[in-house]
C-alpha cells in the first residue's frame, strides 16, 4: 500500500507539471461539502492512504503534507508512516497553516491548484487572500483524479425513497413555501440548495448515497417559477417522479445544474458552503447572495412529530443497548470477544428493533489505549481481544425511520487504576454539569461549552474536540448550525434543537473515556429576566457506576445521576423481559456515597 501511495503522488506531480502548478490541495469534501462523502469523491483518502473523515492533503514537487484535527492524530501518524506525507497536527500552536507552509516551500509567482467542485467558495476566497499576501496565485484546475484514479468508483446510483409524512411532520410543499418566504425576505428570487441533508429534508426524500447518512447526490433549485431537482435520473422510480411532480418539482440531470445556473437571471441565494465552481456558474448572469440556507435552521428545530419520533427511536435504541450491555458484561470474561465482534453483536441487537435502517456512523469500540484514539475504528489489523480488566469506550448510533441516535458509554470490564477512576468521574462531572444547565434566550453553544470542561480544567486536563453537535431526524448524525465548542459558534440554542453532550479525556497509551447523551432543548421558565431553556435527555441507557468516585460528585450531581437512571428504568423496563428488567434495575439503582 505504501508503494501505491508513492506512485499516486508521482502521478499527481506529473499532472501538476502538465498544468504548470507548484502545489495541489486535496480536501476531504465532495461538491456538496459533506462531512462524509460518497466513495467517488474520496480523493484525499486515495492519494494519502489516511482514512479519517477529516483532513486536507497538499502536494508540491518535492514535499507532501496532511493536516488533520486532534480526533485523528494517532490514526494519521500510523497510516501516513512511510507514504511520503508529513503529518501536520491542525490547531496546535506550533503547526503552520496550509498557506503559511506553502509560503515557506514555494516562491513568489508559483501557482497552487484546487478543484473548484470540491472546495467551497468561502474557503477558496480565504485561500486566495492568504496566498496573495505571499505573492502566490490560486487557480481553479481540472479534477486530476478523473485521469489518475483509474478504478475510481462511479457516482452512486441507488434508489431514492419517500420519508413519509407520519415521520416528517411537515409536507414537502409547506417546506418549499417556508424556504421561499425566507428567500424573499432576503431580497432574492431563487435559492440553490446544495447540502445533501437539506435537499433530503426539504423534499421529504431519503437515499443511501453516503455511508450511514440517508441522503442522495443532488442539487435543488427553488425559484418563484418553480423548483428543479438535479439528480441522476435512474435513481428515481415512477412513484418518486410522480410525487415530485405533484409538489411542483421538475427533474433534470445532475450535470445540468451548471448550465441552468449560468442562464439564471435575477438575484440568487446560495449557501455559505456552496462550492467554488457552482458559485462561478451562478455569477455568469445573476447577482449572487451568499448567506446561510434557511433550510439549515428550519431542519435543526424539530417539529412536534419529529420530537415524538425521537422519543420512540431512543426507547428502541435504549432497549437494544440494555440487551447488549447485559450480554457484554457476561461475555467478556469468556475471553472470546474482540472490538470487532462486539460491534457486530451490537448491530444485531439494534437490527431487531422496529424501523431500524442501519447505523448512523461507524462504531468506535476502543479497548484500553485504543480508547485514546478519539475516532478509532477497529480493523482486522488493530482488533484486540477484550479482557476482564480496564475500560472499553463504545461510541455508536443508529438510523431509525423516526430518529437518529448517537450515544457513548465507557464501560468497566474489570480492575481499574485510581487514575482511570478519577478521569472517569471528572468526565461524568462535566457531562452532568452541562446536562443540568439552564440558560437564557440568546445563548449560543460556545457560552455553555466550558460547563463540561471545568471539572477537567481544574485538574489540568482538556480535550480538543467539540463537546456537542446537532443530530438529524433520520438524517446526518452531525447537524448544524449549533454546536458546543471552545471556538465561537454564533448559532443560538432554541427549543426543538437536538444536541449531543460528549466530554472526554484521552491519554495516549493508557485510556480514553467519554460519556455522551443526545439531548433536546426545551423551555425551562419565564422570569422577569426573560425566557430560559434547559436540556431534556433523549438518550435512554444506563451509565456504568463501577468507575465512579462518589466523593468527587456534588450532592446536586449525584441527585441528577440518580434521577436520570430512574428515568431510564421507568421508560425501558416495560419493554424488557424479566431477566433484562432485573439487570437494568440493578445497574440503575441509586448511587450512594
Amino acid at each position: 500500500m505504501k508503494s501505491e501511495i508513492t506512485n499516486r503522488i508521482a502521478g499527481l506531480r506529473h499532472f501538476m507539471r502538465k498544468h504548470q502548478l507548484s502545489a495541489f490541495i486535496i480536501p476531504s469534501t465532495d461538491p456538496h461539502m459533506g462531512e462524509y462523502v460518497p466513495a467517488h469523491w474520496e480523493a484525499r483518502k486515495w492519494i494519502s492512504g489516511f482514512t479519517g473523515s477529516a483532513g486536507t492533503a497538499v502536494v508540491t514537487p518535492d514535499k507532501a503534507g496532511l493536516w488533520t484535527d486532534s480526533r485523528y492524530f494517532l490514526q494519521a501518524a500510523e497510516q501516513l508512516e512511510g507514504t511520503g506525507f508529513d503529518l501536520f497536527k491542525d490547531r496546535l500552536p506550533d503547526t503552520p497553516s496550509i498557506t503559511d507552509w506553502l509560503g515557506s516551500v514555494l516562491k513568489a509567482g508559483d501557482k497552487v491548484g484546487i478543484d473548484g467542485w470540491v472546495n467551497s467558495y468561502q474557503e477558496t476566497c480565504d485561500l486566495q487572500k492568504a496566498l496573495e499576501k505571499k505573492q502566490i496565485c490560486l487557480t481553479l484546475a481540472p479534477d486530476p483524479f478523473q485521469e489518475l484514479w483509474t478504478d475510481r468508483p462511479e457516482l452512486p446510483g441507488d434508489q431514492v425513497f419517500i420519508h413519509e409524512l407520519k415521520y416528517a411532520g411537515i409536507s414537502c410543499g409547506d417546506k418549499i413555501a417556508q424556504i421561499q418566504e425566507a428567500v424573499h425576505r432576503n431580497g432574492c428570487t431563487g435559492i440553490l440548495i446544495s447540502a445533501l441533508d437539506e435537499v433530503a429534508w426539504t423534499l421529504n426524500l431519503r437515499g443511501s448515497d453516503v455511508h450511514c447518512n440517508p441522503v442522495f447526490v443532488s442539487y435543488l433549485l427553488i425559484t418563484d417559477n418553480g423548483s428543479t431537482l438535479y439528480i441522476i435520473e435512474n435513481k428515481l422510480s415512477e412513484e418518486i417522479k410522480g410525487y415530485l411532480a405533484e409538489n411542483g418539482v421538475e427533474v433534470k440531470s445532475y450535470p445540468a445544474v451548471e448550465e441552468d445556473l449560468k442562464a439564471f437571471t435575477g438575484k440568487l441565494q446560495v449557501s455559505t458552503g456552496v462550492n467554488a465552481a457552482i458559485h462561478a456558474a451562478a455569477c455568469t448572469n445573476s447577482v449572487v447572495e451568499v448567506a446561510p440556507s434557511p433550510a439549515l435552521l428550519l431542519k435543526a428545530v424539530k417539529n412536534k412529530t419529529e420530537i415524538e419520533g425521537f422519543h420512540h427511536a431512543m426507547e428502541r435504541d435504549g432497549v437494544a443497548m440494555v440487551k447488549f450491555l447485559r450480554w457484554l458484561k457476561a461475555a467478556v470474561p469468556t475471553g472470546n470477544e474482540t472490538e470487532i465482534s462486539i460491534d457486530r453483536k451490537l448491530y444485531e441487537f439494534r437490527a431487531e428493533q422496529d424501523s431500524f435502517k442501519g447505523i448512523s456512523f461507524d462504531t468506535i469500540a476502543g479497548y484500553k489505549d485504543h480508547g485514546a484514539i478519539v475516532h478509532y475504528e477497529a480493523t482486522p489489523e488493530t482488533d484486540v481481544p477484550l479482557k476482564a480488566e480496564g475500560m472499553l469506550l463504545l461510541d455508536s448510533g443508529a438510523q431509525y425511520l423516526d430518529g437518529t441516535t448517537d450515544i457513548t458509554r465507557t464501560l468497566v470490564l474489570g480492575t481499574l487504576t485510581e487514575e482511570e477512576k478519577t478521569d472517569y468521574t471528572l468526565v461524568l462531572k462535566g457531562f452532568i454539569q452541562l446536562s443540568m444547565a439552564q440558560f437564557p434566550h440568546g445563548t449560543c453553544g460556545t457560552q455553555l461549552d466550558a460547563l463540561a470542561r471545568l471539572p477537567m480544567w481544574k485538574a489540568g486536563i482538556n480535550y480538543l474536540h467539540g463537546t456537542g453537535h446537532g443530530v438529524g431526524c433520520f438524517l446526518n448524525v452531525h447537524e448544524g448550525p449549533h454546536q458546543f465548542r471552545m471556538n465561537h459558534m454564533p448559532a443560538l440554542l432554541v427549543p426543538g434543537m437536538t444536541v449531543t453532550n460528549e466530554p472526554g479525556i484521552y491519554k495516549a497509551g493508557r485510556h480514553g473515556i467519554r460519556t455522551e447523551n443526545t439531548m433536546l432543548i426545551v423551555p425551562a421558565q419565564e422570569t422577569e429576566f426573560g425566557t430560559y431553556y434547559k436540556f431534556e435527555p433523549l438518550t435512554l441507557c444506563p451509565i456504568d457506576k463501577e468507575a465512579i468516585l462518589t466523593t468527587l460528585l456534588s450532592d446536586e450531581e449525584l441527585e441528577w445521576f440518580n434521577h436520570y437512571h430512574e428515568k431510564v428504568y421507568n421508560r425501558l423496563s416495560p419493554k424488557l423481559n424479566n431477566e433484562e428488567r432485573e439487570w437494568l434495575k440493578e445497574v440503575t439503582s441509586p448511587l450512594k456515597r
